[in-house]
C-alpha cells in the first residue's frame, strides 16, 4: 500500500505566515505537522509514499529529504497548479500504478493516528473508505449525507446548505478504482476537480464506499486558530525534560520541555509548554500551552497559548496571548515618547491592541 501525501497550496488562510513558508512546515510543538501525518502512515505500516508539491517544493524537499529520516522512501510529484484533491490523484496516477492508497492532507492533524483504519480496509477491501467527523460549520467542508444504514449515498463540496454535519476528514483510502472515477469528473464551479466528486462517481456506479466517523480529535490546521487549538493538543501529551540551563532563581512547573542549549534565568515557566534548542528565557514568564522555537529570545515578557517560530525575539513588552509569531520577528517596547506603537505589517496581518 502506497500514501500520497498531499503538500502544495498556497496556505491562504495562514498568511502572512505563508507568504515566506510552506503551511505543512508550521511547526506545533515545534516540529512541522506535516511531520506528524508521515510518522503517522510510518506507524500504519506505508512506507512509500509520494508527496504532491507546488510553488513550495523547494521547502518541502528540504525538509522532508528523501524520507529515510522517517523510515520512508518518498517520490516527489509535481503538481503546476492547484486543481483540486482529485487533480492531485490525476498527476499522480504513474506514481500510484495499480496500488491501493491512502491519500492524506499534509496539514491535516489526527490523534492517535490511522492503523487500525488501515488494517480495517485491508481486510475488507472496500473500494474507499473515507474519514467522517462532526462539524459545527459543514458550509466549509466536503459534506457526506449517510441513509438509515450508515452507507454512503451523496457527497456535496461545501454546499450552501449542507445535507448533514458529517465533514470530510483529510484522510482518504483508495483501491485502483478510483483512477476511473477521477477521469470521469468534470471540474466543478470551483474550477477543480472535487475529490467528494470522484467519490461520488463511485457510489452511483454501485461499488463499495465506506465510511468511518472519527471521535477522537481531528484539526484542519489551515488558520491560525486550530493552530493554535492543535498545539495545545499535542503540548498536553509531551513529557517534562530539561536538557537545556535553568538558574535558580527561576520556577518550571508542569510538563515543560526545554532543549539543548536552551536558557532560562530568572523566569517563570508553566507548562506544557516547550522551549526550543539554543532559546533564552530570562526575566519573563511563560504560560500554558505555548511553544517557543529554537535561538528565540524572550526577555522581560508574559506569553501564552501561543507559537513563537525560530529566530524570532520578544523584549519588553508586556503580556501576550492566543498569537502566532513567525520566523525571526522582533517584538519590543517603544523606547521614547510620544507613547505609539509602531508596526510594520504584511499582508493579511492581524493585529489587536490593547488601548
Amino acid at each position: 500500500m502506497k500514501a500520497l501525501v498531499l503538500a502544495g497550496g498556497t496556505g491562504t488562510r495562514l498568511r502572512p505566515i505563508t507568504h515566506t513558508a510552506a503551511k505543512q512546515l508550521v511547526p506545533v510543538a515545534n516540529k512541522p505537522v506535516l511531520f506528524y501525518g508521515i510518522e503517522s502512515l510510518v506507524a500504519a505500516g506505508i512506507t512509500d509514499m509520494g508527496i504532491i508539491v507546488g510553488d513550495t517544493e523547494e521547502e518541502i524537499r528540504a525538509a522532508v529529504g528523501d524520507g529515510r529520516a522517517f523510515g520512508a522512501t518518498v517520490t516527489y510529484i509535481r503538481q503546476e497548479r492547484a486543481l483540486g484533491l482529485a487533480h492531485a490523484v490525476l498527476v499522480a496516477r504513474d506514481y500510484l500504478a495499480q496500488d491501493d492508497f491512502v491519500m492524506y492532507l499534509g496539514d491535516n492533524f489526527i490523534v492517535g493516528g490511522i492503523s487500525e483504519l488501515v488494517q480495517k480496509f485491508e481486510a475488507e477491501k472496500p473500494d474507499a473508505d473515507i474519514l467522517l467527523t462532526r462539524v459545527n460549520d459543514p458550509t466549509m467542508f466536503g459534506v457526506v449525507e449517510l441513509d438509515a444504514t450508515g452507507r454512503v449515498v451523496r457527497l456535496q463540496e461545501k454546499p450552501p446548505q449542507p445535507a448533514s454535519d458529517l465533514a470530510l476528514v483529510g484522510v482518504y483510502l483508495f483501491t485502483p478504482a478510483i483512477h476511473e472515477a477521477v477521469r470521469a469528473i468534470r471540474p466543478s464551479r470551483r474550477g477543480e476537480l472535487e475529490i467528494t466528486d470522484a467519490i461520488q462517481e463511485l457510489v452511483d456506479r454501485g461499488l463499495t464506499v465506506r465510511s468511518t466517523t472519527v471521535t477522537g480529535y481531528w484539526k484542519d490546521t489551515g488558520n491560525v486558530t486550530d493552530m493554535l487549538e492543535v498545539n495545545r493538543s499535542v503540548l498536553d501529551s509531551i513529557e517534562p525534560c530539561v536538557e537545556g540551563s535553568v538558574d535558580e532563581a527561576s520556577e518550571i512547573i508542569g510538563r515543560v520541555r526545554v532543549g539543548r542549549g536552551a536558557r532560562v534565568r530568572r523566569s517563570r515557566i508553566v507548562g506544557p509548554a516547550v522551549i526550543g534548542d539554543d532559546a533564552v528565557v530570562s526575566d519573563s514568564y511563560v504560560g500554558p500551552s505555548t511553544s517557543v522555537a529554537e535561538n528565540c529570545v524572550i526577555e522581560s515578557s508574559e506569553i501564552e497559548f501561543s507559537i513563537v517560530l525560530a529566530g524570532s525575539s520578544l523584549k519588553g513588552v508586556g503580556r501576550i496571548e492566543a498569537s502566532l509569531i513567525g520566523k525571526d520577528v522582533e517584538v519590543s517596547r517603544a523606547r521614547h515618547t510620544p507613547r505609539a506603537h509602531r508596526l510594520v505589517l504584511g499582508d493579511h496581518s492581524k493585529v489587536q491592541i490593547t488601548p
